[in-house]
């Protein structure tokens, strides 16, 4: 009998989903190409980057630089690297201005700081199975 996913487990299976709600749009359904990258970071990403950093020509270098092998799209490998330094910025600005002892944090990239914290440590966003569409993909 499986054990409920916890909210780590969750999160990266929603991370998984959402890449492939946009990978299967066109081309390659393992890949983003770079309308479909566009579509994401656009969608899905409107809070950890800032409005400037959303326009067409910034995604465009954004692409260009996780593409290690310049095929002008990117693997799931390859997106992962921008979700991991998405993650590790959004941890950095969490312990801005934090001068209390301790481990605490205060809002991330995406939060406003105006009780928009989900919890402290944890973005729950509605709990398990959170799949935005669930585009189920097993290698």
């Amino acid at each position: 009998m499986a054990c409920e996913m916890s909210l780590m487990e969750s999160s990266i299976e929603t991370v998984i989903n959402v890449f492939h709600q946009y990978s299967t749009r066109l081309g390659n359904p393992d890949t983003l190409n770079q309308k479909e990258f566009k579509q994401l970071v656009k969608k899905e990403l409107q809070n950890f980057l800032k409005k400037e950093e959303r326009d067409d020509k910034t995604i465009n270098h954004i692409l260009e630089d996780l593409d290690t092998n310049q095929d002008k799209e990117l693997s799931f490998e390859e997106f992962i690297i921008m979700m991991a330094r998405l993650t590790q910025a959004s941890h950095v600005q969490m312990h801005k201005g934090s001068s209390s002892p301790g481990h605490k944090h205060g809002p991330g990239l995406g939060e406003d700081g105006h009780g928009h914290s989900h919890g402290g440590h944890g973005h729950s966003h509605g709990g398990h199975g959170h799949s935005h569409g669930g585009h189920g993909h097993s290698h």
